[in-house]
């Protein structure tokens, strides 16, 4: 079964860059090469690869891609540390 993959990069200016993939260490080199200039990444290199998680269908993780995109910085660094008490806690705060 294939696997699909979400993944967090921290930017050289300490910002987050989440995208999706079926191979996290060709999508993580491609990122740090600056295969595809005017990309995100492409001037924020050096590039860290710092959270991943794993699906078994590419629906579930585009969705939980978006999920994450629209979450503020906090809450992204709730998850990458796994402090999940905090992230209940931010999902709540309106």
């Amino acid at each position: 079964m294939r696997k699909y993959f979400i993944y967090i990069l921290q930017c050289s200016d300490k910002s987050y860059y989440t995208g999706v993939t079926r191979n996290v260490e060709k999508r993580v080199y491609e990122h740090q090469q600056g295969f595809i200039k005017g990309s995100y990444t492409h001037s924020r290199r050096p590039i860290k690869l710092i959270f991943t998680e794993s699906f078994n269908k590419p629906l579930d993780a585009i969705e939980r891609e978006k999920q994450i995109k629209g979450w503020s910085r906090k809450k992204k660094e709730a998850l990458i540390s796994g402090d999940f008490s905090s992230l209940q806690k931010l999902a709540k705060k309106k």
